[in-house]
């Protein structure tokens, strides 16, 4: 029965090209040569990338093994693969499809010795960066307030995405150039890369070692890469030799969508594609899938402004839909009301909040919609918060894992030797470090010989139990499952022991998450595996189902759509941002126009921009004017609503101060019978400060402001 549907699923495949327009089809069945797709906001990228892999290997122009496919997120990499075994109907195992760094870090486990590193080398994350940076500022008896740690993590990882070594960045002695060589020196030492490493090692590889490019030259028949405007120098000149070989580079990418400059992305490497490779193909995917005429106008007439792009034009036939409304307000609180009374609109509509997304410039602007969100009972979610690997008890977690695997791994063994408490004071530690310097080793090796010294001390006792149960940790992954060597590991060590002690309000939901790490190890084969998994992973898989209204940086909402989008914050010294102006002048211009090209394309349905003529910031209020995009908009797509009288009225009488004839006309107390307009009827079960918590007849406890209630 298996074998019938499967080949009833690959007979059918042939008609994956029906359900394509005339370009996508263009672009899915073209042959050999360098080829661009450039491929408008809504025009079904994904799907051409997916089925161009899908025709490749159905035609058997070559096999899995044969193809690399690069995408930004191991998001788009699962995706792009349950999409191709879809088409195909069965999978597409060896197929080198992942992120520039996971696949980085499959050609270097197998080539890092020719490096001087050993293949189960460590890959460090940001954190560890900083704490490693940190260690090398002391060392040189350099005030950080001086030299900011963060402020050199970011100099050498924007070094490293324009492909950089330290010495090829400039002066040998300039102090950021010595601090970059410090640092790699300290990384070799600890078999450890950073991410911009991964890349930038591949490279060395490849010049070291041209019998090991040539190799995946020959290997590699297809190169297809996602995302292609968001690709910063390193990962072009990662990804040139490697399609030099077939010279079948295929880039799907969107020119306008280029939003990733100020992280080392070059709109430049797309726009030189034609230059690069003088037989290559372009091909304009322009049909929109998405949105409605009017906000597909809106956003293409503004984009057009721009001057350094391939240009395209985009339409639909999902018919012209309601124009974009531009909505003036006196004041940023005025905004945020006439925003969320527009989403109580829409829901008492039936439209569900999921629907609906405010996407802001800057992420303080979501305080005034949080504030009116709370007032009015509507549930929201700020995406963008911490990610599950993120979270301290994980981190924690995950560096017992790191030094278990890797022993050399100076960084994760700081991290936890005194977590829990193990007797090792500032004094230890500072001659552990002083050993690991003085003998050039990696800081756990000198931890060992700190440990084997005779004198006594509970901290030596301490630390020389904790290499025992290290040793015997390793031992046990020969023959024990590795979830429950982990679970060994965190009792043992006495790390779940330290948060079942602590009365802390979120030690329980730490010890949840801890329970959930070791669930999800269990999904992986190997220990190694699990934590390049988790050293690579960029997206948070776990965020709520519930009907909640979004809201995100512009930058966040970059391939996401919503039904109905508000835009607020459109005026100068906001949108466009001050700081891109500054710091790239034209260039940061044209990209925030991108940015609100963006914004405007994630709308299906319904767009909103909004802008206030004065502002609340931490300065106080601000008089503002609209931004000059909002000029650059089609009239002809667009309906603008200035601010008017009656708003002032309104912000006057909500700037004045509050009378006790005001809050005696509002005044709630416990026992009081209410009704809201969207949840119904219900009881007061407690006040403090004008805001109620309401027991309602028909749904959940929500603590309202008065003036939304009416006393029965």
């Amino acid at each position: 029965m298996k074998s019938a549907e499967a080949n009833l699923n690959f007979a059918s495949a042939y008609s994956y090209l029906d359900a394509l327009n005339p370009k996508q089809h263009q672009a899915v069945v073209y042959g050999e040569g360098p080829l661009l797709i450039l491929a408008g906001a809504g025009t079904g990228k994904t799907r051409v990338l997916t089925t161009r892999i899908a025709h490749i290997l159905d035609k058997h122009l070559c096999g899995p093994l044969n193809i690399l496919a690069v995408t930004f997120t191991n998001k788009a990499s699962q995706e792009m693969r349950e999409r191709i075994q879809n088409l195909l109907g069965h999978g597409v195992d060896g197929m080198w499809l992942g992120t520039f760094h996971s696949i980085s870090v499959r050609i270097l486990r197998r080539y890092a010795d020719l490096l001087g590193y050993t293949s189960n080398f460590t890959i460090i994350d940001s954190d560890d960066q900083l704490r490693l940076i940190k260690q090398i500022l002391k060392a040189e008896n350099i005030d950080e307030k001086q030299v900011p740690a963060k402020m050199v993590a970011s100099i050498i990882n924007r070094w490293k995405d324009k492909a950089k070594t330290f010495d090829r960045v400039g002066d040998s002695q300039d102090l950021h150039v010595q601090l970059y060589r410090q640092y790699q020196e300290r990384l070799k030492i600890l078999n450890a890369m950073d991410f911009g490493d991964l890349l930038l090692n591949c490279l060395q590889l490849f010049k070291q070692s041209p019998e090991t490019l040539k190799n995946y030259q020959q290997q590699f028949c297809y190169v297809l890469v996602d995302e292609y405007q968001d690709t910063n120098i390193a990962q072009y000149l990662w990804l040139r030799p490697l399609a030099d070989g077939h010279k079948n580079l295929c880039c799907v990418g969107d020119d306008d969508q280029s939003i990733y400059g100020w992280r080392g992305a070059e709109v430049e490497n797309i726009l030189k594609f034609e230059k690069d490779y003088n037989n290559a193909e372009v091909i304009r995917l322009e049909q929109n899938y998405r949105s409605t005429s009017h906000i597909l106008g809106t956003a293409s007439g503004l984009i057009a402004h721009n001057q350094d792009r391939l240009g395209k034009e985009l339409w639909t036939d999902k018919g012209d839909g309601e124009q974009v409304l531009v909505k003036g307000n006196w004041n940023s609180e005025a905004e945020a009301r006439f925003v969320i009374d527009e989403v109580e609109a829409m829901q008492r509509q039936s439209k569900p909040l999921n629907s609906m997304a405010i996407l802001v410039r800057a992420s303080y602007q979501t305080r005034d919609f949080e504030e009116r969100c709370i007032k009015t009972g509507t549930p929201y979610r700020v995406i963008g918060g911490l990610r599950f690997y993120e979270r301290q008890e994980i981190k924690d977690a995950i560096a017992y894992l790191r030094i278990l695997v890797q022993p050399d791994d100076g960084l994760a063994f700081e991290r936890i030797i005194n977590v829990p408490k193990r007797g090792l004071g500032p004094g230890a530690m500072q001659n552990i470090h002083h050993i690991a310097r003085e003998q050039n080793i990696s800081l756990p090796r000198a931890a060992l010989i700190y440990a084997m010294d005779d004198s006594k001390g509970s901290g030596k006792s301490n630390l020389r139990t904790f290499f025992e149960d290290l040793q015997r940790w390793r031992s046990m992954l020969d023959n024990t499952p590795h979830a429950d060597v982990v679970k060994c590991v965190l009792d043992e060590s006495g790390y779940t022991g330290m948060w079942l002690e602590e009365k802390s309000p979120d030690s329980a939901g730490r010890l949840e998450n801890l329970k959930e790490f070791v669930k999800a190890i269990e999904e992986f084969e190997f220990l190694p595996g699990f934590l390049d998994h988790v050293s690579l992973v960029t997206d948070n898989n776990n965020q709520p189902n519930n009907d909640c209204l979004s809201m995100m940086t512009l930058h966040g909402a970059k391939g996401l759509e919503f039904d109905y989008v508000f835009l607020p914050g459109w005026e100068e010294n906001l949108f466009p941002h001050p700081r891109s102006l500054q710091d790239s002048g034209s260039a940061g211009l044209e990209e925030e126009r991108r940015l609100a090209y963006v914004g405007i394309s994630r709308a299906k349905v319904k767009a909103v921009i909004c802008y206030a003529l004065q502002r609340r910031t931490y300065q106080g209020w601000q008089v503002g004017m609209p931004s000059r995009f909002i000029k650059e908009l089609p009239t002809c797509h667009v309906k603008h609503i200035p601010a008017t009288n009656q708003e002032t009225q309104q912000q006057e009488y909500s700037r004045r101060p509050v009378t006790i004839a005001d809050y005696k006309s509002h005044h709630l107390e416990i026992g009081d019978r209410v009704f809201h307009q969207k949840f119904g009827y219900g009881d007061v079960i407690d006040t403090e400060h004008e805001q109620a918590t309401v027991e309602f007849d028909m749904t959940d406890t929500k603590r309202i402001h008065y003036s939304f209630l009416k006393k029965q």
